[in-house]
C-alpha cells in the first residue's frame, strides 16, 4: 500500500509539532508493508526523494509564506505526480495550500485527513477561508480528531461529525537517555526545577509562567526554538534560565532531571500538546490549563497532574506551590502519567488504528 502524506513542513527542515506526527505514523508502517511518501514545502526544492529512516519526503520550493501559510507552485506537477500513484491521500489539517490541491487537481483517491487544529490566530481571513474549507473537508472519505475533547469542543467538526473517528496521537517508547548528558545538565541547572519545552509562540502562555515564577521563586528552565533574545526581551526574574533550542537527547536529559512539567498553553491553538505527551511518557507530573483540548486528554486533573484556569498567574503559582516540595505526589502523579502513556499513547496504539484506518479506506 502506497499513503501520500501532505502537509507545510517536515524533516529535513523540521521536526516539530505535525511533522513529528507525520514520522511516527509513516516509518513504524513502513515496517507493516505501507509505503510512505511526504510531499512539503521547503527553501530548496528536492531533486530527488530523500529517504527519512524507511519512507521519502518530496520537497516543493516554498515560493511564499504569509499568515503561517506556505505558498508553492511547483507543489502543483508533484502532487499531481504522487497522488496517481498513492492508494491513499493522508492530509494534515490546517493548511490551505493543501485545500487548493485537492480541489484543483480532485484526485480520484481516499482521502484522509488528520484535523490537528481549528483556525485560531487567523480570524480575519476565516470568513474568506471557509467555504473552502468546508468543500475540502467534504471531499475527505474519513476526518481523524486526535482527541475525544476537541471532537466535543470544535465547531467545525460538529459540522462533518458523520465521517469523525478519533485516534490519538502516539509516541514510540523513548531511548535511553546517557548518564553524561544528564550530568552535564545537572551540573548547569541542578535537578527538581519546573520544565518548560515548547516554540516561543503566541498561545504557549509563557507570560504567565513567568509571572507564576516571579510569585513563588521556584526553579524554571525554558527550552526551545525561538528564545534567542528573550531573556532581554521579557527581564526574566533570575530563578527562570532559558536554554533555548536543545537536541532531542538532551530534551530527554532535562526531563529526567526536571521535578514537575509545566505547559501553561493557554488558547485553542494548543490543540493536543505533543511535548506535554513526551513529559508523560518520560513519568513527570505536569500542570497544563484547560482549553478544552487534547491537553487534558493527556493530563488528568488530581490524576497525572493539575489542570488549571487558563491564563491565570496566580492558580499557576498555586498549583507549582502544591507540588513542589511534595516529592510523594510527584511520584504519584509521575507513575499515573507514564501509565497513561502506556494505556492510551503508545506508538503501537495509533499506528494499528491508523494501518486499520487506511486498509479499510482502500478497499472501497
Amino acid at each position: 500500500m502506497r499513503v501520500l502524506h501532505v502537509y507545510k513542513t517536515y524533516l529535513p527542515e523540521n521536526f516539530t509539532g505535525v511533522a513529528k506526527v507525520i514520522h511516527e505514523i509513516a516509518e513504524p508502517l513502513s515496517f507493516k508493508g505501507v509505503h510512505s511518501d511526504v510531499l512539503v514545502t521547503g527553501e530548496q526544492e528536492s531533486g530527488e526523494p530523500i529517504k527519512i529512516g524507511h519512507h521519502y519526503v518530496h520537497v516543493a520550493k516554498r515560493d511564499l509564506h504569509i499568515a503561517s501559510t506556505s505558498f508553492s507552485l511547483s507543489i502543483f506537477a508533484m502532487y499531481r505526480k504522487l497522488s496517481q500513484s498513492a492508494d491513499v491521500i493522508h492530509y494534515h489539517f490546517p493548511w490551505p495550500m493543501m485545500d487548493v490541491l485537492d480541489l484543483t487537481i480532485r484526485p480520484d483517491k481516499p482521502i484522509v485527513v488528520t484535523y490537528h487544529s481549528d483556525i485560531v490566530k487567523q480570524q480575519r481571513i476565516l470568513p474568506f477561508y471557509k467555504p473552502l474549507m468546508h468543500a475540502f473537508l467534504s471531499r475527505a472519505s474519513s476526518i481523524v480528531a486526535t482527541s475525544q475533547n476537541y471532537l466535543e469542543s470544535s465547531p467545525t467538526l460538529e459540522r462533518f461529525k458523520n465521517k469523525v473517528e478519533v485516534i490519538p496521537l502516539g509516541l514510540s517508547e523513548r531511548k535511553p537517555v546517557e548518564t553524561e548528558r544528564v550530568d552535564m545538565w545537572r551540573s548547569r541547572l541542578g535537578e527538581g526545577f519546573f520544565l518548560f519545552v515548547g516554540a516561543n509562540r503566541y498561545y504557549k502562555g509563557l507570560g504567565f509562567l513567568l509571572e507564576a515564577a516571579r510569585k513563588t521563586n521556584f526553579p524554571v528552565v525554558i527550552a526551545g526554538f525561538g528564545f534567542s533574545d528573550y531573556e532581554v526581551q521579557e527581564n526574566i526574574p533570575p530563578n527562570v534560565k532559558v536554554v533555548g533550542s536543545v537536541s532531542e537527547e538532551d530534551k530527554e536529559a532535562l526531563l529526567d532531571l526536571c521535578g514537575t512539567f509545566v505547559f501553561p498553553s493557554h488558547l485553542r491553538s494548543e490543540a493536543f500538546g505533543l511535548a506535554l505527551l513526551e513529559a508523560a511518557r518520560a513519568g513527570k507530573p505536569m500542570i497544563s490549563c484547560e482549553i478544552g483540548t487534547g491537553t487534558s486528554y493527556i493530563n488528568r486533573d488530581g490524576e497525572t497532574g493539575f489542570v488549571i484556569t487558563p491564563a491565570n498567574s496566580e492558580a499557576l503559582a498555586e498549583a507549582m506551590t502544591k507540588i513542589y516540595a511534595n516529592h510523594d505526589l510527584q511520584r504519584n502523579f509521575g507513575a499515573a502519567a507514564r501509565r497513561r502513556y502506556e494505556s492510551h499513547f503508545h506508538n503501537s496504539l495509533s499506528e494499528a488504528k491508523y494501518l486499520k484506518l487506511y486498509e479499510r479506506l482502500a478497499k472501497r
